[in-house]
């Protein structure tokens, strides 16, 4: 993917996952985006260390993975704002 590609991506999951969480904070575009760029990023590593699941291109599996990461962000972020 190019990376207009990615931000496009990121942007997306970003913004579901963002709706997703039930928190009143949210992040604006640049935050959505980077949420969702490095969340699929974060889903994918964690996707091929546990099951093995390769992730190349556009698919349903990536979109699902990338929100996984994301919310998993977003988890980790909340448990470090707490303590």
């Amino acid at each position: 993917m190019n990376i207009l590609s990615w931000i496009l991506f990121g942007l997306i999951v970003g913004i579901v996952a963002n709706s997703i969480d039930p928190s009143p904070n949210k992040s604006g575009v640049t935050g959505s985006i980077l949420l969702g760029v490095i969340g699929a990023l974060v889903g994918g590593l964690l996707a091929n260390l546990m099951f093995g699941i390769t992730v190349t291109g556009f698919s349903i599996t990536t979109f699902l993975v990338a929100i996984a990461g994301s919310l998993l962000l977003l988890f980790f972020g909340k448990a470090m704002r707490r303590v």
